[in-house]
């Protein structure tokens, strides 16, 4: 589960492989004892739970680096490792 980025208390990561669970292209959030999946293509929810605020800044983030993101996943998915992708400031 290689992290690829942090901000705000919030941890992003991908998981090798993990294109059974959703099917689609996905981060995952940890933030506290919350863990969320999102949806790289718009940012939606997938999955879990995570503070509003939090979720909302994880939202942010994925619109700003959604062709980093995709090209993360597709690394990922190949079991490749994926690059390290800026937090948001």
């Amino acid at each position: 589960m290689p992290t690829i980025s942090m901000f705000y208390g919030i941890v992003i990561y991908l998981y090798f492989f993990d294109n059974e669970r959703h099917n689609l292209p996905h981060i995952h959030a940890k933030f506290q004892d919350y863990d969320a999946s999102f949806s790289i293509e718009d940012g939606d929810l997938l999955s879990g739970n995570i503070p509003l605020n939090k979720q909302r800044l994880v939202q942010a983030w994925i619109e700003i680096h959604r062709e980093s993101l995709m090209a993360d996943w597709e690394l990922a998915v190949n079991g490749l490792p994926p690059f390290k992708i800026e937090p948001l400031k």
